[in-house]
């Protein structure tokens, strides 16, 4: 009887992962995310963040300070429409299954934003180039626009799977459950020691967040929308 209970919980666990990824936009798409919820709302009075540092103007949200904005409750399964825009220099992300706000860089994952065309950035490892999912995996084809152009990220979180499409290329597949080590990727690469925790034991329901004036250059954001995937 316990053997056919397992079976029927796995049975179970794999359909509901089917279903939300049929309901996710197909690889190297953006979906039409002009009828989904908006993560913050328009004045940011649910969003959880530090006093004086996040603004919103004309619908783009930007910081003044090296601190993260985050919404105000847990997702699970989801999609994440968002447009961003760098300046020169520009190192910034996008945060997702972020368990401990306070202490978010261990506990969370960071898909990459930054100005590739900046030489501190160009010359970084690949991994730290945008759209990679920062010092864990590089992404498949640089596709950010120079800094001043607005950019598209779609990025989608299905239990430990993430995809995310830039500028309508899919330029990340990633299993969470590879990253089984805190010191090296899958490919040997090591990973940076201020991110210390396995992905492989990330939970994946979590925060979301974005980063904020980072290395001393702004950053842009408009467009955020979400989509809970069931």
């Amino acid at each position: 009887m316990r053997k056919c209970l397992s079976l029927m919980w796995v049975s179970f666990v794999l359909a509901s992962s089917a279903c939300a990824a049929d309901e996710a936009p197909a690889a190297g798409s953006h979906p039409d995310s002009s009828d989904w919820k908006p993560l913050f709302a328009a004045d940011l009075a649910d969003a959880d963040k530090p006093e004086g540092v996040w603004t919103v103007a004309d619908g783009v949200l930007t910081a003044s300070q090296d601190q993260a904005i985050w919404s105000n409750r847990d997702y699970d399964d989801f999609v994440l429409d968002i447009e961003f825009k760098t300046a020169p220099g520009t190192n910034s992300g996008v945060v997702v299954h972020c368990s401990d706000t306070k202490n978010w860089i261990p506990n969370s994952v960071e898909i990459q934003i930054a100005d590739d065309f900046a030489e501190q950035w160009a010359k970084a490892p690949k991994t730290w180039h945008c759209g990679a999912v920062f010092g864990h995996l590089a992404a498949t084809k640089s596709m950010v626009k120079k800094p001043g152009e607005w950019n598209r990220f779609t990025i989608t979180c299905v239990g430990k799977q993430i995809d995310v499409v830039l500028n309508g290329e899919h330029v990340i597949s990633m299993d969470m459950s590879r990253w089984t080590s805190a010191k090296v990727n899958p490919d040997g690469s090591e990973i940076p020691p201020w991110l210390s925790k396995p992905l492989a034991e990330l939970p994946t329901r979590g925060r979301i967040g974005l980063q904020g004036k980072h290395a001393g250059a702004p950053i842009w954001f408009r467009n955020v929308k979400i989509k809970e995937l069931e």
